[in-house]
């Protein structure tokens, strides 16, 4: 890659020796409702364990006071988590993780009752039910919020209450967390993380430099905001836990994704650092934006209007601004009252009164400012990063939720989920040991640097222009000089602000990167030189890596993401996984036939493709007809007697075109007998997908129905006889491990599943090899421990058969008279297969001559489809 002119960031920051240490068994570095949450979760999860929490000036100091909206959850009646789920991934332009975004809906709701049981006091009706109102992005009234628009500062105020009860948490104030202490796995193989270096700045019982040694470190330090000349950000926002990440070696992702508030309060040109906020919510009361000449800027550019998602109202604003030549634009909400706005936003009331204006009388001046980082450190739903013992959570993390743009009143909610989850693995599943990495042992040789903090308005004021609400290559790459200008702009002592300084130049140049790697527009990453967002870029986040050599930006390979539910069933359709390979040969194949989830997905994808591999990649009559935001529910119903099989591989489909966004109720297991008119699953979905996504499905649902069908009515007509009906390798390409299970699902039981699990000698090796006996001898020659079968035709053919060592012969079109011959003559020294010539109506005779299988090829190879369709009762209107 080429880095000639990329900033090259200290691999850790120059800081003294620590002067003294503590050990706990977690250390959580920031103090917001991640950290907090966090902290609560775990000595609730670990009853023994102890937790110390770091932060960077006291308590309340962080964003989360700031937040004005609230927090997003399907808790309202006829609201539900698969329509939160669809405005999450709607406003996040393709990029979220379905995994990610389906836990944060579907656990919100319990999070936010956990909130309220800690203390916390949201705003009610009259009638004592959570207010509720609206934010961009939502299709439903699901924020709920506090003292009207402050609900961080309850939130912040119930958490500090909680923790500072909790005499199992340790709190140290005042502490700007440096670098995370590097150290060796067991195995010598992986550094790993076992606590951080922190600088006390003159406060408490500890000062200057000391270290937190823990097994588990969780950053929750908070955005980036003060990267920008303005933002939302408060002054601790200069992104240290996303800089401490990247220097211990952890992956990030999708930092080209900052999200610019639309409505910040303009205070002059003049204005720098963090800007008074005026909530999404005032829009979502039914305040509207104007330019400066008055006229509406939203119409005609987003169904939602004034309400589209932020990525989408930033753009225009900006647009706006352009066009008139100004630094701002309007928001107007004089039509509320006074009484409106004292009740409902006296937060933001008493911030415009006090920059002198009136937002009762007159428009508030707004224009775009930083907000919030939708990318960061990369973690998985457990909070991990690439670096054993280091997890995340909060803005710093990038769970997936966000994608390209965060959903308003998302950030809370993430919070508050993921902290949970992180506390229950950490208590569950600790980090393996690890042991402090010696000097010059190649684990932790980082070269140590600072930035001079005079360089810091230069740094904002290059970000803020090349970097910002819209961007383009040319100034992508001065923005890349600029950077790297600034990093070699000489030294400075260690302290506060070089340190800070320093974790700036790191996020700048993450950012710079992310946005110069991906060519294209895509929610809150907006390229004037790249107007279009790529078909080919979606679902495909940007990686970077820091090391010696600088910043490392790569686009990661699209991977369908599979529910741990979903996916342990599909491990089980693969099924009998052969035995006996040779795994040296022919690997690529055998990858295949090792990987059955992976296989699965590709089989549903490859699928989906074909329907869906135009450049347009829609279902255009569905497109046509339905309206985008509609929600419905599907009923997947039996037209006709028989056994059900493939319900997963159907559920899999649903879930791949939803991206998650979809509910399913399984009213069937595959195995059952269902009758006409039964209702095997219920899906809840966009619309538009579940119509999208019906033939595929239904292809695989009726396919693998019938073969399980047809092998019941088999194994019905045999019962009582003692034999057994299996398949053969009479298959449909690409279909194999699915069919063969249809035929498990049915009752019935696999033979070979390739041409290495057993050696089967016809009459074509017979011929080539010179006899049956010579053939069973250069099989057990080269292959001794492989199972052996012997087709034969004719009755002398089985006793040299015998003789030459066969542990299974089949019977190939005898009839029903020669099968008891053969089995008086075998007299139990093999096992007996009939194949040839079978049907149905012939199965119980045959069976009754002694043999212990019936090969029915036809069962993968020609059953017919069982009917089953997908019946689409549309949800009431007002749910969504």
């Amino acid at each position: 890659m080429d880095t000639s002119a990329t900033p090259v960031p200290p691999g850790r920051l120059t800081a003294p020796e620590p002067g003294w240490t503590i050990e706990a068994e977690a250390v959580i570095v920031g103090s917001g409702v991640a950290g907090l949450s966090t902290a609560l979760s775990y000595v609730r999860h670990a009853p023994d364990a102890r937790v110390v929490v770091v932060t960077k000036d006291v308590l309340d100091t962080g964003s989360t006071r700031w937040a004005q909206g609230g927090v997003a959850a399907a808790i309202a009646p006829g609201d539900e988590p698969v329509a939160h789920m669809a405005d999450t991934l709607e406003a996040g332009a393709g990029m979220c993780d379905p995994l990610a975004v389906h836990v944060l809906a579907a656990e919100g709701p319990e999070a936010l009752r956990r909130l309220i049981a800690l203390g916390a006091e949201f705003d009610r009706t009259p009638d004592g039910e959570l207010a509720l109102t609206r934010e961009g992005g939502h299709r439903a009234d699901r924020i709920t919020h506090a003292g009207g628009d402050a609900t961080g500062a309850e939130i912040e105020r119930a958490l500090i209450a909680a923790v500072r009860a909790e005499p199992r948490i340790e709190l140290i104030e005042h502490a700007l967390a440096l670098d995370a202490i590097l150290g060796v796995t067991e195995d010598g193989g992986h550094d790993a993380v076992i606590g951080i270096t922190l600088h006390v700045m003159g406060e408490g019982e500890r000062d200057g430099v000391g270290a937190v040694h823990a097994p588990a470190v969780v950053l929750a330090t908070g955005g980036v905001g003060q990267v920008y000349a303005t933002t939302t950000n408060p002054a601790v926002s200069t992104g240290d836990g996303t800089a401490l990440a990247a220097r211990a070696g952890a992956v990030l992702a999708d930092m080209e994704f900052v999200q610019f508030h639309p409505t910040v309060l303009w205070l002059g040109p003049e204005s720098l650092g963090q800007q008074p906020l005026v909530s999404e919510a005032v829009r979502g009361e039914g305040a509207f934006l104007l330019d400066t000449a008055g006229r509406r800027i939203m119409e005609g550019v987003h169904e939602l209007g004034d309400l589209a998602p932020r990525d989408v109202v930033a753009s225009a604003i900006a647009a706006a601004m352009a066009e008139t030549g100004t630094d701002h634009v309007l928001l107007d909400a004089r039509h509320f009252g006074a009484e409106k706005w004292r009740r409902r936003f006296p937060t933001i009331l008493a911030s415009c009164r006090a920059h002198g204006i009136d937002p009762v009388t007159e428009p508030i001046p707004v224009s775009p400012a930083a907000h919030y980082s939708s990318g960061g450190v990369q973690v998985d739903l457990s909070g991990r990063t690439a670096v054993p013992g280091l997890y995340a959570v909060g803005e710093v993390a990038r769970t997936g939720v966000h994608g390209a743009n965060r959903l308003a009143s998302n950030s809370l909610l993430e919070a508050l989920v993921f902290a949970e989850r992180i506390a229950a693995s950490i208590a569950a599943d600790p980090p393996a040991p690890a042991a402090a990495a010696g000097p010059g042992d190649g684990h932790d040789d980082r070269v140590p640097g600072l930035v001079d903090p005079a360089v810091v308005p230069e740094l904002r004021a290059l970000m803020s222009r090349y970097a910002g609400v819209v961007r383009d290559r040319v100034g992508l790459d001065e923005a890349r000089r600029g950077l790297a200008r600034l990093a070699e702009a000489g030294s400075a002592e260690p302290g506060t602000e070089a340190w800070e300084a320093a974790n700036l130049l790191t996020v700048a140049a993450l950012i710079t990167a992310a946005a110069r790697r991906r060519s294209e527009s895509r929610g809150s990453h907006r390229r004037s030189d790249l107007p279009r967002s790529r078909a080919v870029s979606r679902r495909r986040p940007v990686l970077l890596e820091l090391d010696e050599e600088g910043v490392h930006a790569s686009v990661a390979d699209w991977d369908p993401a599979v529910p741990e539910r979903l996916a342990a069933e599909l491990e089980a359709v693969g099924g009998q996984r052969l035995t006996g390979f040779r795994r040296d040969s022919r690997p690529e194949l055998l990858r295949r036939l090792f990987r059955p989830v992976d296989e699965h997905v590709e089989t549903v994808v490859a699928a989906l493709s074909e329907d869906l591999a135009a450049d347009a990649q829609v279902d255009v009559t569905t497109v046509a007809t339905v309206p985008a935001a509609q929600l419905s529910t599907a009923d997947v119903v039996a037209r006709a007697d028989g056994t059900a099989a493939g319900l997963a591989l159907a559920e899999l489909v649903f879930w791949i075109v939803a991206e998650g966004a979809v509910q399913v109720r399984r009213e069937a297991a595959d195995g059952d007998r269902v009758s006409r008119g039964d209702v095997l699953m219920t899906v809840t979905g966009r619309t538009r997908d579940l119509l999208t996504a019906e033939r595929t499905a239904l292809n695989l649902l009726t396919h693998l129905s019938g073969i399980a069908t047809a092998t019941r009515a088999w194994v019905d007509a045999v019962a009582g006889t003692g034999a057994r009906i299996r398949d053969s390798r009479k298959t449909h390409a690409g279909l194999r491990a699915l069919e063969k299970y249809a035929v498990r699902c049915g009752g019935g039981e696999n033979h070979r599943f390739g041409l290495s699990d057993a050696a089967l000698i016809k009459d074509n090796h017979v011929v080539a090899a010179g006899g049956v006996e010579e053939a069973v001898r250069a099989v057990r020659a080269a292959f001794p421990d492989t199972p052996l079968e012997v087709e034969v035709d004719r009755i002398d053919q089985i006793e040299p058969a015998l003789k030459a060592g066969a542990e299974e012969i089949l019977l190939d079109n005898f009839t029903p008279e020669r099968l008891r011959e053969a089995v008086a003559l075998v007299a139990g020294r093999a096992r007996l297969e009939s194949s040839g010539g079978l049907t149905l109506d012939t199965a119980a005779e045959v069976a009754g001559t002694g043999v212990d299988f019936l090969a029915v090829g036809a069962l993968t190879h020609s059953s017919p489809a069982l009917d089953i369709a997908l019946d689409l009762r549309p949800v009431a209107p007002a749910a969504h």
